[in-house]
C-alpha cells in the first residue's frame, strides 16, 4: 500500500512540473535546461530588445509570400481577404554558429529574438493562424540567418472604378511596411523580384481571373520619417460570361418582347397594353436585382446601369408608341365622323331647292279717291343665291379646316405600327454595337 500511495505521489509531482513548464512556455520564459546546447550558447549575452547590426548600419530583409488562396473580393465594402504565407529573412551575426547546418526551433522561441515589426498598412482585419499551435517557423542558419514565416488571413482594402462593371479590370494591391523602423534602421527587398510571389497562377476565383502581377520597392513617407515598403500590384479581370447569362440576355429578351405589340391590331387594346406594361415592370424588377450587389455610390455609373437604361428605354418608348398610335387611330375616326357629317348636312341643305316667299303691298293711303285697290299678289323669291352662297361659305369652312386638322393627323395611322418595326430593332442594334465597342475596346 505505501509503495502506491509513493507512485501516486511522483505521478502527481511530474504532471505539476508539465504544467509548469506549459506555463513557462506560454510565456517566453525559457530556461538554459530546456533548450539545445547550441541555443544555449546563442542566448547567452542577446539582446532581442536591440536590432542586429546595431549602430553598424541598416538591417537588409528580405520578403516572400505565398498567396494560399483570396477568398472573397468585396465590391461593396472595397476589399478583398486572402490568406498568405508570409516568410522574411535577415543576418544576424550574435546568431553565428559553427557548422552548415540549420536549426528549426519552436514556433514559441519568437519571444527569445528579434524579429522585424512589418504589418500590413491597407489591413482592416487580419489574424494569425492557431490551431493546433500558432502557425510560426524559425530556422535559424550557421552563418546568422534567420528565416522566420507565418500564416496570416488579412481582409485588405482595394480601391475599385466600378465604371466598367462588369467589363472591368481592378488592380488589387498588397502592402508590406515596417511599424517603427526606418531606413535607416531597416530595409525590406523582394528575394527573387517577381518570383518572390507564389500562388496567383493558380488561383481559381469565382468572378474574377488574375490577369497579371509584379512587385516593386518604395518608400513611404509619414511625418515621423521614412520608411521601408514593398508592394505586391496584381489586376484582376472580371468573368463576363456569368452577368451575360443572368442581365444582358434576360434585358435583350424583354426588349424584344416589347416589339411584339407592333404586330397586334391598334383595335386590342388589352393585349398591347398589358404587354407594355408587364415588359415594364419586368425590366424595372431586374434593374433592381442587379444593383443589390454594388454599392450605392452616386459617383459610379456603371456599364451595366446604363444598359439596362438603354433596354428600359426601348421597352417605355414601344409602349409610348402604342399610345401614340391608337391616339392618331381614334383622332383620324373622329376627324372622318365630323367630315361624313358635314357633308350629310351639305347634300341635305343643297337638296331642297327653292322655297317660295309670299309679299304683299299696302294700298297707299295718299292715293286718290276712286283710285281702285291691287289685289296681293305672289312674287316667287328663290332661294338658289342664299343656298349657293351658303354653300360656297360651307366648303370654304371645310376646306380650311382640312388644311388646318392634316397639319397635326396622321393619314394613315396603321403606318405608325410598320415603321416601327423596322426603326425599333435597327436603332437597338445600332446602339449595341456602340456599347460594345466601347466598353469592350475603349
Amino acid at each position: 500500500m505505501s509503495a502506491l500511495l509513493h507512485a501516486l505521489l511522483i505521478l502527481c509531482l511530474s504532471f505539476t512540473q508539465g504544467g509548469c513548464m506549459y506555463s513557462s512556455h506560454h510565456f517566453g520564459e525559457w530556461n538554459d535546461s530546456q533548450l539545445l546546447p547550441t541555443i544555449q550558447k546563442l542566448m547567452k549575452g542577446y539582446n532581442r530588445y536591440l536590432r542586429p547590426n546595431f549602430n553598424e548600419g541598416p538591417v537588409e530583409i528580405g520578403m516572400s509570400l505565398d498567396i494560399a488562396s483570396i477568398d472573397a473580393i468585396s465590391e461593396i465594402n472595397m476589399d478583398y481577404t486572402a490568406t498568405i504565407f508570409l516568410r522574411q529573412r535577415w543576418r544576424d551575426s550574435r546568431l553565428v554558429f559553427p557548422g552548415n547546418e540549420s536549426i528549426s526551433v519552436d514556433g514559441r522561441l519568437v519571444s527569445l529574438l528579434w524579429i522585424p515589426d512589418t504589418f500590413i498598412p491597407d489591413s482592416k482585419r487580419s489574424f494569425l493562424h492557431d490551431v493546433t499551435v500558432e502557425n510560426r517557423l524559425i530556422r535559424i542558419f550557421s552563418n546568422g540567418t534567420v528565416l522566420y514565416a507565418l500564416r496570416i488571413t488579412a481582409t485588405i482594402a482595394c480601391n475599385m472604378d466600378l465604371t466598367k462593371y462588369p467589363m472591368d479590370r481592378q488592380v488589387c494591391t498588397l502592402q508590406l511596411e515596417s511599424w517603427g523602423y526606418n531606413l535607416q534602421d531597416v530595409v525590406f527587398y523582394w528575394t527573387r523580384g517577381n518570383d518572390s510571389v507564389r500562388g496567383l497562377n493558380t488561383l481559381r476565383l469565382a468572378q474574377y481571373s488574375v490577369e497579371s502581377y509584379y512587385t516593386t520597392v518604395s518608400e513611404a513617407v509619414y511625418e515621423t520619417g521614412q520608411y521601408p515598403k514593398l508592394v505586391l500590384h496584381f489586376a484582376l479581370r472580371r468573368n463576363v460570361l456569368f452577368f451575360i447569362l443572368e442581365t444582358y440576355v434576360p434585358s435583350i429578351l424583354l426588349v424584344v418582347l416589347s416589339w411584339v405589340s407592333f404586330w397586334i391590331s391598334q383595335s386590342s387594346v388589352p393585349a398591347r397594353t398589358c404587354i407594355g406594361v408587364t415588359t415594364v415592370l419586368t425590366m424595372t424588377t431586374l434593374m433592381m436585382g442587379a444593383r443589390t450587389s454594388l454599392p450605392n455610390a452616386n459617383c459610379f455609373i456603371k456599364a451595366i446601369d446604363v444598359y439596362l437604361g438603354i433596354c428600359f428605354t426601348f421597352i417605355f418608348g414601344a409602349l409610348l408608341e402604342y399610345a401614340c398610335a391608337h391616339f392618331c387611330t381614334m383622332q383620324h375616326q373622329t376627324i372622318e365622323d365630323l367630315h361624313r357629317d358635314l357633308l350629310r348636312e351639305l347634300n341635305e341643305s343643297s337638296g331642297n331647292g327653292s322655297i317660295p316667299v309670299v309679299t304683299s303691298t299696302q294700298p297707299n293711303q295718299s292715293t286718290e279717291v276712286g283710285s281702285t285697290a291691287e289685289e296681293p299678289t305672289k312674287q316667287p323669291v328663290t332661294c338658289d343665291s342664299r343656298n349657293n352662297g351658303g354653300s360656297k361659305e360651307k366648303m370654304a369652312g371645310q376646306g380650311c379646316g382640312r388644311k388646318a386638322v392634316s397639319v397635326f393627323t396622321v393619314e394613315n395611322p396603321h403606318n405608325i405600327d410598320r415603321h416601327a418595326r423596322t426603326l425599333f430593332p435597327t436603332a437597338f442594334l445600332f446602339v449595341n454595337i456602340l456599347y460594345w465597342l466601347y466598353y469592350l475596346f475603349l
